[in-house]
């Protein structure tokens, strides 16, 4: 279950990464094709207008000749003209019948028809009907024609501008995403604001030096913290050094044992306290050896845990530092006797170790955020070790390049609420080890 939400959420940031490009671009098309309709109606109306006009008053010259012939002749000898038409358009007719010329327009199914009327002397109404010319529709039509293109075209043209700016701005987010994450995963040198590049100056430039900006003022804080730290945790060497020391020459019993172990249980958190300061700086460098995994866990393993179950499918030559890796694996055995139940198995699988006990499982918190100094886990509170390590064991994985993991173990498609059957830590050692500086070899 938890998988299949962590890959919904990868979707959910894989859409917000890829949809900026296209809702900006689909917002360009319509807007596109909005102002691209809305010019290809006043166009259009304004030259059926213009063309409208036209027609009428080429109808009005025409009765007007009309009228002068019929007057000369007592007939009507003009082409499309009659007399007392019974078709003439009732608006028409009235303005005639006040002793006015007028034109007038009605829309029939083939197009608009364009009448033109005049009273002549004897009282009768001359009247002129014609349609709108096959030119004037052609003409009509092809500038309809032309606009349909035109729209297309401006909305194609937005379409792709839409793109090709959503894109920039999409790849100046998405470098600055990564460029984030990097710093998130602990990569001080990192700069949002250099990893985005170009000249221009926009939101997303405010933005980027905004996050260098809280970088750089996180990092000083860790940086003062971890100083504090491993000041406070130097000073108090010298003195639990010195209490240790007097404790061992108090008479033996009962009350100087209960002293011995707590002075050693100090002397043992200030020891870690130091190493994970230490860890923070980024100072550590791995010291590379190559050994064979297999054997090397084995002995380590029985050395510090009996008990404990080593089974080695598969045997494999590594480089790596045999001292931080047998630290790493030392406090996997001692987290998994401490807060699990046995037994505890080891598993050697090429590059990969497994350290699974049959405890309650690792707490919901160091699962999704990892481990995290002077957290337990425990629920009652107790108190039972110092929540440090599993924080080192993590930190000496990052000096020799491995992936440390946690994970649970249930039965197969039980929900998250069913308690889970034991506890599995998994370091993942890389396949190229990290140099004695620090860096990694390229790759071919």
């Amino acid at each position: 279950m938890r998988g299949i939400t962590w890959r919904r959420a990868d979707l959910r940031a894989a859409d917000i990464r890829t949809g900026l490009k296209w809702k900006l671009s689909a917002a360009i098309a319509l807007v596109g094709a909005l102002v691209a309709v809305a010019l290809s109606l006043v166009v259009h109306n304004a030259a059926r207008v213009s063309m409208l006009d036209n027609a009428r008053d080429l109808a009005d010259e025409r009765i007007q000749i009309a009228q002068r012939n019929y007057e000369l002749s007592g007939r009507p000898n003009f082409p499309n003209v009659k007399v007392d038409d019974p078709r003439l358009p009732e608006p028409l007719r009235e303005k005639v019948h006040q002793g006015r010329r007028a034109t007038y327009v009605t829309d029939a199914d083939g197009g608009p028809d364009i009448w033109a009327a005049v009273p002549v002397q004897d009282g009768r109404v001359l009247s002129l009907h014609t349609g709108f010319t096959d030119r004037s529709t052609d003409i009509l039509n092809d500038l309809d024609q032309a606009l349909v293109i035109g729209s297309i075209a401006v909305v194609l043209g937005g379409s792709a501008i839409g793109v090709l700016i959503g894109g920039q701005m999409s790849r100046r987010l998405r470098k600055a995403a990564v460029a984030a994450g990097q710093v998130a995963q602990g990569e001080p040198d990192v700069r949002v604001r250099d990893a985005i590049g170009g000249v221009v100056r926009d939101e997303t430039d405010d933005l980027a030096r905004a996050v260098d900006a809280m970088a750089d003022a996180l990092q000083q804080r860790l940086e003062a913290e971890r100083r504090v730290t491993a000041d406070i945790a130097h000073e108090l060497r010298t003195p639990v050094t010195g209490l240790l020391t007097a404790a061992e020459l108090l008479p033996p019993g009962r009350p100087t044992e209960l002293v011995l172990d707590r002075a050693k249980a100090m002397r043992t958190l200030v020891e870690d306290v130091l190493e994970v300061a230490r860890l923070d700086g980024a100072s550590e460098r791995a010291e590379l050896q190559d050994i064979l995994l297999g054997e090397f866990i084995a002995r380590r393993v029985a050395a510090k845990d009996p008990d404990a179950e080593v089974r080695i499918v598969h045997e494999s030559e590594v480089t790596t530092d045999p001292r931080r890796l047998e630290r790493v694996l030392f406090n996997l055995l001692a987290n998994a006797s401490r807060h699990g139940k046995p037994p505890v198995e080891v598993t050697v699988e090429g590059r990969v170790i497994r350290v699974r006990d049959h405890g309650p499982g690792f707490p919901e918190a160091l699962l999704a955020e990892g481990p995290s100094r002077f957290r337990t886990g425990s629920s009652d509170r107790a108190g039972r070790g110092h929540g440090l390590g599993l924080t080192i064991a993590a930190g000496q994985a990052r000096v020799l390049g491995a992936r440390l993991t946690f994970r649970n173990i249930r039965p197969a498609g039980a929900p998250e609420y069913v308690p889970a059957e034991g506890a599995v830590a998994v370091l993942w050692l890389p396949e190229h080890a990290p140099t004695n500086t620090g860096s990694y070899p390229m790759l071919p």
